[in-house]
């Protein structure tokens, strides 16, 4: 059956204080909504609605860019879960399929537990995400008969005896969305609060005589983010799982927890990863590679055999290819190094193609921004770039071809030639000491006076 997501989006998480929307916070690299529409893709939606409130362009700029196809709808004002999925509506007018309710702030829920919901409405009309809390708190009850769900209270308007259920609601429901948005439409406000919960929509379907029924899902995966310490907790969630899921997948982690992931990170089995590394998003890492301690990477590809560090900087668009070295503080920034490439130590790349096994020496810059326009260095197959040399772009450096250490170039090079780009050395005989003593008396008399 065809399916829609509706996210909700619009609370305004005043206890994080913060003027950013609470869905746009991010773990791992990426917003709290991100996750959510991540998790809802596994059921291939056919419609995606955002409900904003508070900060709604810049949920909606952001939800674009993950998904341009995405529809928004804007809850002007905070009256429940039930209004804010009623927002929706006009978005899925003519729908015919089912529609799923998720949390832009919730951003744990496992594709499977989607899938089992999905399978599960089969067998009824409206169907619950529960989970068994260790602590219940203040979580709405789901009250069972059996195996059906006959309602939802939440913890303000519960007995003592429906407070003593540790089965809660996470909130996640699914069902047809021509016959949710019904329910919807008859919805009170006549709880503790004030407010529309969306939550009573099982009470009203059990009312008409249609079931409701639950799945139940591990309490971690409704981990929700309302303040500073959620979104620090809910990062170390993240880091937990992925952290042994790449244990289990066979890349070598020498110290775990001082390795950090983003969402997207994908590292080939065999990898070896040193301690204080950071992946930030779009890095892949293939079989075999070996990140050394206290590197940053973010939107690059480092090849098999590549060896990285330690204390590297890879971003974006640097491109590592097989056996590559780069050693202790080099940055590459938007630049293919070819096999066998080496840039060992201290220096800058960017906006560049190294050749095949070139070696670039310490303090090498590739000097790419003229303070307008950015531009490209091109370094040959088996090139030798001396110490400290500047590469004033445009300029290409031949196969087989070498700079002088001290060289600042800025004509191309040809095959196989030497390029010398620096002022001749001249030695004036006796000139230092006659400096250093007129530097002296003048500190002298500094002191006197």
């Amino acid at each position: 059956m065809p399916t829609a997501l509706i996210i909700l989006a619009a609370g305004q998480g005043t206890r994080m204080k913060s003027d950013r929307p609470k869905v746009l916070h991010q773990v791992a690299g990426a917003p709290l909504l991100a996750h959510a529409m991540a998790a809802g893709a596994a059921l291939t939606p056919e419609r995606t609605v955002i409900v904003a409130g508070h900060g709604a362009d810049a949920v909606q700029a952001a939800a674009l860019d993950l998904d341009p196809d995405i529809a928004l709808a804007v809850q002007t004002e905070q009256l429940g879960t039930a209004h804010a999925v009623a927002q929706a509506a006009p978005e899925l007018e003519g729908f015919r399929g089912d529609a799923v309710v998720l949390y832009g702030d919730t951003p744990f829920i496992r594709p499977e537990t989607l899938l089992a919901m999905a399978e599960a409405r089969s067998r009824h009309a409206v169907v619950v995400l529960g989970f068994v809390a260790a602590d219940p708190a203040r979580y709405g009850r789901l009250v069972m008969q059996g195996d059906t769900l006959e309602r939802i209270v939440e913890y303000k308007d519960a007995t003592e005896d429906e407070r003593a259920i540790t089965l809660c609601n996470s909130g996640v429901i699914a069902a047809e969305s021509a016959q949710l948005f019904e329910l919807i439409a008859e919805v009170g406000n006549t709880n503790a609060a004030g407010e529309y919960y969306l939550t009573d929509i099982v009470a009203l379907a059990r009312a008409r005589g249609v079931s409701a029924g639950v799945v139940i899902c591990d309490e971690a995966e409704t981990l929700g983010v309302n303040s500073r310490a959620d979104l620090a907790a809910a990062e170390a969630a993240f880091q937990a799982r992925a952290r042994t899921r790449a244990l289990d997948d066979g890349i070598t982690l020498v110290a775990p927890e001082t390795v950090f992931f983003a969402h997207d990170t994908v590292i080939g089995r065999d990898a070896l990863i040193e301690p204080n590394v950071i992946f930030g998003p779009g890095v892949t890492v293939e079989s075999g590679a070996h990140i050394r301690a206290f590197c940053h990477l973010e939107g690059c590809h480092v090849s098999r055999g590549a060896v990285v560090g330690p204390y590297a900087r890879l971003r974006p668009g640097a491109e590592l290819s097989e056996d590559v070295r780069v050693g202790n503080f080099v940055e590459v920034k938007n630049a293919l190094l070819a096999e066998g490439a080496k840039i060992n130590h201290l220096s800058y790349i960017g906006d560049a193609t190294v050749g095949e096994r070139a070696n670039i020496g310490a303090g090498t810059i590739t000097c790419n921004y003229d303070g307008v326009f950015k531009h490209r260095t091109e370094i040959g197959a088996d090139a030798f770039i001396g110490s400290n040399t500047m590469l004033v772009a445009p300029v290409s450096v031949g196969a087989g071809a070498m700079t002088a250490s001290g060289s600042v170039i800025t004509g191309n090079v040809p095959d196989d030639a030497l390029a010398l780009g620096r002022a001749r050395q001249e030695n004036k005989p006796g000139l230092a000491r006659k400096l250093f003593d007129r530097l002296k008396a003048q500190k002298a008399n500094q002191k006197r006076d």
